[in-house]
């Protein structure tokens, strides 16, 4: 069954995955989380980003992320790139794309789409175990045998740098849509505030792609 749905959070990577689907898949939709998210502007870039991709998108609200932690995403605390007692960011949102997973399969299933597509990384990303190719690997077991359904979970920017993903972007067409609409800001700062992990994640990957055009152009 040739149809996919895309885990669109409204970041760079989620955005780029959806783009990638099209290309892979003849029928892709998109669903997102509304968690209570501190940067719940990306919801909004998710939205605008289906509208121009021509992909039906569903929101599904998640509200128990705060009551099960103070992390600094669904919390009051300080967003913060420092490693905490647990070794990661206090980013870190325990279990969140466990359960972003169990839901789009829950979603999934009901559509009967077998194919679930994040932008989940171990490369240029800030340590979180739930990005780790091993992790969907026990999730899709986990998902299967609970759901008696073959569900795929594609990763396909999960051995890429940043660089590279943006090269992707630019492959696949859609290098303006990512740069000029897609959030990825912990802080929830339109265009990004520049300091946080993920701005400046995503800067550095923008420049070396930038600069390694360039190079090409000049040779």
């Amino acid at each position: 069954m040739d149809k996919a749905l895309v885990l669109l959070s409204g970041g760079q990577d989620s955005c780029t995955c959806l783009y990638w689907a099209k290309k892979v898949f003849s029928e892709v939709e998109g669903i997102c989380f509304d968690y209570g998210q501190r940067h719940k502007v990306e919801l909004d870039a998710a939205r605008i980003i289906a509208e121009k991709a021509s992909v039906k998108l569903s929101k599904i609200p998640i509200n128990s992320f705060k009551a099960l932690g103070n992390n600094s995403l669904t919390g009051e605390a300080e967003v913060s790139s420092k490693l905490g007692d647990n070794q990661l960011p206090n980013t870190f949102v325990p279990g969140r794309n466990l359960i972003f997973l169990f839901y789009a399969a829950a979603f999934a299933y009901e559509k009967n789409i077998v194919n679930l597509v994040g932008g989940m990384n171990q490369t240029d990303y800030s340590g979180y175990p739930d990005c780790r190719n091993n992790t969907l690997l026990a999730m899709e077991l986990a998902i299967n045998l609970g759901m008696d359904k073959e569900f795929h979970i594609h990763a396909p920017l999960m051995y890429k740098t940043k660089k590279d993903i943006w090269a992707l972007a630019h492959e696949l067409g859609c290098l303006d849509v990512v740069k000029e609409i897609s959030h990825s800001c912990y802080n929830g700062v339109r265009g990004g505030c520049g300091e946080c992990q993920a701005c400046t994640l995503r800067l550095k990957g923008l420049r070396d792609f930038e600069e390694s055009i360039k190079s090409r152009r000049e040779t």
